[in-house]
């Protein structure tokens, strides 16, 4: 028989096994069965039963997870079962088939399709990409009644162990709110995620962390050009000092919306924060690199096309940029959405009106005949500081002397 040493000490057989699979027998058909992994090994509980003259085997799940206990107790269930006539392997089969729809995928699937006229398409593709990356895959499969308070942390920790700090604690609301959906529609009985509250590092308060002095933006700027990662990846980079827009926005943006001979990027209303369509005047510099992608990714959807998609059916995720700037060794001192605080504090320090960086920055407007009639507005403006900005950027860049831009106009 077994006992929790044998069990915790299993890999210590390594070296009799020469890194091949192995068992360690317990007792009436339940053992460990030990699989090399490219971190350690493996633990899975298995109980081998015979079945209609057949010869089958049954999972209980893997050590520690499940313990030697539990997983004898679970053996016993399925030997009363064959004392009845059973095979608890069909059984098994059965359970699962009828519990598909309540667990957590499902019900997050759920939950995003009422969501979906509700939503802008921008959020919604955001979180169905949050659940599928970085959710789905270590919790999506549970039954939702099952689903404890440590498991969805176990999936919480993976994304802060990356620096995505305000990224797990986004991941943790919307876990809560599929959560909440499966108790209103009776398939969970409490929100697990309450049980959170503390358990994960803070996300920084008030704005996003941002470079906003000259000399460091220089820097900064330089180390973006000097990126030695993916090449879509770092086009997205150097785009986004120049264009401050949202990161959700410029990850998912279309050659559809762009006119690079009229210098523009018109993006649809459905795809904004604030419902309103908003018009990006491009730079020359902005207009260069989407020219230099364009071969590349000019005949799919996406400009910034994962190579996880299929013909350009999916795009970066807008948590790359930001991921990028971690890698380079900003974390805490700047982030992806960081420069649109940049450039509203520099372009407000350069003498530019507040109504045109407001304007460009996309920032909502209360009033909605307003809103709908300052669509366009100062866009012969915003042109000409987006074209300064860019000028400027390049200087702090090159580590040319700093000269204050004069307001346009």
């Amino acid at each position: 028989m077994l006992s929790d040493t044998a069990c915790k000490n299993a890999h210590k057989h390594d070296k009799t096994s020469g890194g091949k699979p192995f068992k360690l027998t317990d007792e009436k058909g339940l053992y460990l069965l030990m699989q090399p992994q490219a971190d350690g090994w493996g633990k899975w509980w298995r109980f081998k039963y015979r079945f209609g003259g057949k010869e089958k085997s049954l999972s209980f799940g893997t050590y520690p997870d499940t313990s030697l206990l539990q997983a004898r107790d679970k053996r016993d269930a399925a030997r009363k079962q064959l004392a009845d006539n059973i095979d608890p392997g069909i059984t098994r089969k059965i359970e699962k088939a009828g519990s598909i729809e309540n667990t957590f995928k499902a019900i997050a699937e759920d939950f995003l399709m009422t969501k979906q006229n509700e939503w802008s398409t921008t959020h919604h593709n955001h979180i169905k990409e949050c659940f599928e990356r970085d959710v789905y895959p270590w919790i999506g499969n549970r039954p939702l009644k099952e689903l404890s308070a440590v498991e969805v942390l176990t999936a919480l920790r993976r994304i802060t162990a990356r620096g995505a700090i305000e990224t797990a604690a986004r991941t943790k609301q919307f876990i809560g709110q599929a959560i909440r959906y499966g108790i209103a529609t009776g398939r969970a009985e409490r929100d697990v995620t309450q049980d959170l509250r503390g358990a994960l590092p803070s996300p920084s308060k008030g704005h996003y962390p941002a470079i906003t002095e000259p000399k460091p933006l220089g820097q900064l700027l330089r180390d973006i050009d000097a990126y030695g990662g993916n090449f879509v990846v770092r086009t997205a980079l150097q785009l986004q000092p120049m264009l401050f827009a949202r990161p959700a926005n410029l990850s998912a943006a279309e050659w559809s919306e762009f006119d690079l001979d009229a210098a523009e990027w018109r993006i649809a209303a459905d795809k904004m924060k604030m419902d309103n369509a908003h018009i990006v005047p491009l730079s020359t510099q902005a207009v260069a690199l989407l020219r230099d992608i364009h071969p590349l990714s000019g005949n799919q959807r996406y400009v910034f096309a994962s190579n996880q998609g299929k013909n350009g059916e999916k795009h970066i995720s807008r948590e790359s940029i930001g991921a990028a700037i971690r890698r380079m060794g900003y974390q805490g001192q700047h982030t992806a959405h960081g420069f649109r605080t940049t450039a509203s504090t520099l372009l407000h320090e350069q003498g530019f009106h507040s109504d045109m960086i407001e304007r460009q920055l996309s920032h909502g407007e209360q009033n909605k005949v307003k809103a709908a009639y300052n669509r366009a507005q100062h866009l012969p403006e915003r042109r000409l500081m987006m074209q300064h900005w860019s000028d400027y950027l390049d200087t702090l860049k090159n580590g040319a002397q700093i000269i204050l831009l004069n307001k346009a106009g």
